[in-house]
């Protein structure tokens, strides 16, 4: 008879192998289960073939996050569909100038306020092709300061949204397809028929019988125009050779008169300098001169002495004239 097992001991062994489980999820995990993260939600209006889970969430090329949720959800309001796609950050991928994780808020309204900052700052998400051989995408997020930022104001599972913009090949595809609606705007059976009537017009045009007798009449005034100029051509060359001529002999008669005028400046130069040495001992003559006609010059100082020797002289004859005994006696 087998012995029954006991109940305790198979207990036992699965709380030890339960212990063994976590304790390797958390060693082989490097504690992921213990790491704060951060959900958004971001609302993409491109397809999401080749989004899957797991899918990489990356800031200009760094890996910050992975995608956690992938849904799909029909608006019957708006009749449209609508794909949340449910994003994880680590905060520890993301530093602050400090070097420290960045810290987005504890609440869910205070990471709401703190995310804005961002988004006003142009931030958003990008699905891009992680390789074009297998067509995986991946979320991107860079800066879009030149894109406003849209957002649906879905509400989520609580969860903060963050704006997106188009992929290249969807923008590529919206300028396509504004191009071609605009063509298909544009009356192109009345353009046609437009310009089959300027090719009507233009055929009857070139065969009327105006524009050829317009081409022969051009033609003729074109022969008269050559006939015109070779005449001129023939009678002027004559004229054109003695005005040769006659511009070399001026040149020969210019470069004489030079060759001839040199000398006779260089004599007139002299004849200036000699000219002007005579003026300024001139000058100094006539300086000479006003100095001894000047009031206080020593020859005007003499003829005022002799003036005055004169009047004396002529004083004392008058006086002998009138008194002739004062020679013997003596002026009274």
């Amino acid at each position: 008879m087998s012995k029954p097992v006991n109940p305790y001991t198979i207990g036992s062994f699965l709380v030890g192998a339960l212990i063994l489980l976590i304790a390797a999820v958390l060693i082989f995990g490097g504690g992921e289960f213990l790491k704060k993260k951060w959900r958004y939600v971001i609302f993409f209006d491109s397809a999401l073939n080749g989004l899957n889970v797991g899918a990489p969430v990356k800031l200009q090329g760094v890996q910050i996050g992975t995608v956690k949720e992938i849904s799909l959800e029909i608006d019957e309001k708006f009749s449209r569909i609508v794909k949340p796609v449910v994003i994880e950050i680590d905060p520890a991928a993301v530093l602050d100038p400090s070097g420290l994780p960045f810290q987005a808020g504890g609440s869910v309204q205070k990471r709401k306020e703190n995310i804005q900052h961002l988004i006003d700052g142009g931030l958003k998400a990008q699905l891009q092709t992680q390789s074009l051989l297998t067509g995986l995408l991946y979320v991107e997020f860079s800066f879009y300061r030149d894109v406003p930022p849209k957002l649906t104001g879905l509400n989520y599972k609580n969860l903060p949204e963050l704006p997106a913009v188009a992929t290249t090949v969807d923008q590529i595809k919206v300028a396509a397809e504004e191009v071609l609606t605009n063509i298909r705007q544009l009356p192109i059976e009345q353009i046609v028929k437009d310009f089959s009537i300027i090719l009507k017009e233009t055929r009857d045009i070139v065969a009327s019988d105006e524009l050829k007798k317009d081409r022969a009449a051009l033609a003729k005034s074109l022969h008269e125009t050559e006939v015109l100029l070779t005449t001129l051509n023939r009678n002027l060359s004559p004229l054109l050779s003695n005005m040769n001529g006659t511009i070399i002999d001026t040149r020969t008669l210019v470069q004489q008169f030079t060759h001839n005028i040199g000398p006779v400046l260089v004599s007139t130069e002299k004849a200036l300098g000699t000219a002007t040495n005579l003026m300024l001992e001139s000058k100094h003559a006539m300086g000479a001169v006003e100095a001894l006609a000047a009031p206080e010059a020593p020859l005007w100082q003499s003829l005022e002495a002799m003036r005055d020797a004169a009047q004396s002289t002529k004083d004392l004859t008058d006086y002998l004239e009138r008194h002739p005994d004062s020679i013997i006696y003596g002026k009274e």
